[in-house]
């Protein structure tokens, strides 16, 4: 049986990889701080998404993904690598500072899928937030892609685009162009005509919305940062009519989930359904709680924790993979995370991966159904850490006695079973540290 998966696997990727025309395309759609359960599919009973929900009965949902950090920065670097953010420093594992990170970036050494598949003929548009570097020579476009448009912070006004520190923060390739609209719909118009222009070649599509990341701000509300502005009090977090955030937070999602439907249209109304790969997920947990009393943020369901925790809820998210004619409808609970985007891509347009990426190519849980080989995952965010092998689930914070969890018993992790499974929580602790000194640049 799995000399016949070989086989098909094999298969695909050589029928993908003949002829240009049978190329897929790739769309990967990324939503900022989208929690769990923050859409219909996954249990969302708040906010109303029904192209995601559409997504989800086409395609493949599931329902064990991870982002390989629980900010912004590392997911992506993560995404595009497929490697652990760790291995470009410590920078890497939590957001990038538009103050102490200001002159750094994702370092050229670092290749990134855009670099392979551009090389292989591919067109690759990136439209959204960056947030591996703050300016030039650490952008987009030094990184493999074509054609950009958006943002390089971790945060911006979604409707005059300054960042936090005051700076005219949308660019056009490598220089400030400012454009008027709403984040979301500007990602959006930029996403579809790319398609559009790109329709009879190959194309890599990423697309970074900065939505729901605050400031909690909907397509009605009104912009409030100006340039020269310092937004790095509360008031980054928007102008809030109350401590209460869901209204704003609720029409932000269902804004990019009008956005998938809208890309979605464009690739089906241009006839390049059956050769596309959609995937859309988020890169980290979102927020329940925010301080100063701000609430009703996100929802993550049954997961203990938020964005910036070790417990799932700071990791664990929504991830979605369409591609009609071959990948069949259904849920999978294959272990998985952001990074394996990458081996999977090259894989399927015939690229030799790099034998020092960290993350595995999903295509046996993508198109056959097949189970993943069985690995470790790792997390680190300053003085915190995790690690995940099968159910079995580790979490250590500085200074305090480490934590295991059975996840197939207990998602919510609520019972620390490590005086019961020591052996388990000693060759876990083990791996961790090895896997730390392991990916010190």
């Amino acid at each position: 049986m799995r000399f016949c998966c070989v086989l098909a696997l094999a298969s695909l990727s050589t029928a993908c990889a003949t002829d240009n025309a049978r190329l897929p395309n790739f769309v990967v759609i990324l939503a900022d701080d989208l929690g769990y359960a923050d859409i219909a599919a996954y249990g969302s009973n708040r906010n109303r998404t029904p192209h995601l929900d559409r997504m989800a009965a086409e395609g493949l949902r599931f329902t064990d993904f991870h982002s390989n950090g629980p900010m912004c920065t590392p997911t992506r670097a993560a995404l595009l690598t497929g490697r652990y953010p760790q291995r470009f420093g410590e920078q890497f594992e939590s957001a990038l500072s538009g103050v102490d990170d200001y002159d750094i970036g994702l370092p050229h050494s670092a290749r990134t899928i855009a670099e392979a598949l551009g090389e292989a003929g591919y067109a690759t548009g990136m439209f959204g937030k960056w947030h591996l570097g703050y300016h030039p020579p650490y952008m987009p476009p030094d990184q493999g892609f074509s054609e950009f448009r958006g943002l390089g912070s971790g945060d911006g006004d979604h409707h005059s685009h300054i960042d936090r520190s005051g700076r005219r923060d949308w660019w056009h390739n490598s220089e400030i162009e400012m454009e008027s609209g709403y984040s979301v719909d500007l990602i959006t118009a930029h996403s579809v005509d790319f398609i559009e222009a790109n329709r009879q070649e190959p194309f890599f599509l990423y697309v970074a919305h900065l939505a729901i990341h605050f400031p909690w701000q909907g397509p009605e509300d009104p912009a409030y940062r100006v340039e020269g502005g310092d937004y790095h009090d509360l008031s980054k977090l928007g102008q809030l009519a109350g401590l209460d955030v869901s209204g704003y937070v609720n029409s932000m999602v269902e804004s990019v989930d009008g956005s998938v439907g809208e890309i979605l249209s464009a690739i089906d109304s241009n006839g390049l359904s059956d050769q596309t790969l959609v995937l859309f997920t988020s890169d980290n947990g979102g927020y329940r709680t925010y301080q100063g009393g701000y609430h009703s943020i996100s929802e993550n369901g049954p997961l203990r924790g938020q964005k910036t925790d070790m417990y799932e809820g700071g990791h664990r998210v929504p991830a979605i993979a369409r591609w009609p004619g071959r990948i069949e409808p259904g849920v999978t609970d294959q272990l998985a995370a952001t990074f394996d985007i990458y081996p999977t891509f090259a894989a399927l347009a015939g690229i030799e991966s790099s034998a020092h990426l960290d993350g595995t190519d999903l295509s046996p849980a993508l198109f056959l159904r097949q189970p993943l080989a069985p690995r470790t995952l790792f997390w680190r965010m300053r003085s915190s850490s995790a690690a995940r092998r099968g159910p079995w689930k580790l979490v250590r914070h500085a200074g305090q006695q480490p934590e295991l969890y059975d996840l197939s018993a207990d998602l919510g992790e609520t019972r620390n079973v490590g005086e019961r499974f020591p052996a388990v929580l000693g060759e876990l602790a083990g791996e961790l540290a090895a896997w730390s000194v392991g990916v010190s640049p």
